[in-house]
């Protein structure tokens, strides 16, 4: 599919023979998610002959997306058992967080390895974010307001690392162009994400740092965070957000790993330079971009988890 090949029409039909609406963002939120899934509620709600409600089933959001319109709307149960469910940025249904057996799904999102999982899919893996695929979608079919642009734009910003990632072309600065056009404020979105860190990010931070170990002649670069460290800081999850980017940012680094010893697993986030992290993570149960993928490991220790880790990314023969 490419965006001038978007179901226009069957959308509109999904959306108009809907009462109710649910739209939904992933488990562990991030801006993308979020950013589309309240730009698209800023829409729909517009239409007081409906009822729509934006979810999702995490009890910890990002608070510095507080700023976001309609952010304090977010609830973390449905209440309608017969909606048209709206996804978004989610590659796989499980990630939603909900039993969603039966019902009609619209699935907007950018991941190549997205498991077309909706009634309609709506996959756009060059675009640089899921907001950007709703943006194509639901531009002209509604009238983009302020609070739309502003949480589509902020999404674009988070998804593309401020503007620095491959996937940024003449089409984003566009589609970020229109969107300022339509009230979006670079400078105070900008602000909200580079100006509004909780302590605990730091004191996690600091934690993570010093876990660093390079591995495959500094190719690989692991960072690892234990329960403990998690408790003694004060973070939570969305606190952990961007630690595996100053891995990255190593000089010889090629692919970066941080480790997140949790309740439920070790959570893990990847990133690369160039080798494809996907394959990593859905060799592994999880899903992603190219430089940029992800995965839960059960029943599994912290140092387990980045052993298993470096050992398929031999298997797969990302390093050379």
């Amino acid at each position: 599919m490419t965006a001038k090949q978007l179901p226009f029409e069957d959308v509109r039909e999904k959306l108009h023979n809907a009462n109710t609406i649910t739209i939904l963002s992933h488990l562990n939120p991030d801006a993308d998610t979020l950013g589309t899934a309240l730009g698209i509620y800023a829409l729909l709600s517009k239409d007081k002959s409906k009822r729509v409600e934006v979810v999702n089933a995490s009890t910890s959001l990002p608070q510095y997306l507080d700023f976001l319109p309609h952010f304090k709307k977010i609830k973390h149960k449905m209440d309608y058992t017969d909606s048209l469910i709206i996804s978004c940025d989610c590659g796989s249904i499980d990630r939603l967080g909900f039993s969603l057996e039966g019902r009609e799904i619209l699935n907007i999102d950018h991941h190549h390895s997205n498991t077309r999982y909706g009634s309609i899919n709506v996959i756009l893996p060059e675009h640089a974010s899921a907001s950007q695929v709703a943006y194509a979608l639901f531009d002209g079919m509604y009238d983009v307001c302020e609070e739309a642009a502003t949480c589509f734009y902020a999404a674009l910003l988070s998804d593309t690392r401020h503007f620095t990632t491959a996937t940024v072309n003449e089409e984003v600065f566009s589609v970020a162009k229109s969107l300022v056009s339509k009230g979006a404020k670079p400078d105070e979105i900008a602000y909200h994400f580079t100006q509004r860190k909780p302590l605990a990010s730091v004191r996690i931070l600091e934690k993570a740092l010093a876990s660093l170990v390079l591995h495959k002649e500094a190719k690989i670069v692991s960072l690892s965070v234990t329960k403990e460290d998690i408790l003694a800081s004060g973070a939570a999850v969305p606190d952990m957000e961007g630690i595996v980017d100053y891995g990255r940012s190593l000089v010889t680094v090629e692919i970066a790993i941080f480790a997140m010893e949790l309740e439920d697993g070790i959570r893990i986030s990847l990133r690369s330079k160039s080798a494809d992290a996907s394959k990593i993570a859905l060799a592994l149960g999880g899903g992603g971009h190219k430089v940029a993928a992800g995965f839960t490991l059960k029943q599994c220790k912290l140092q387990e988890s980045i052993d298993t880790i470096l050992s398929k990314i031999d298997d797969l023969g990302l390093i050379k």
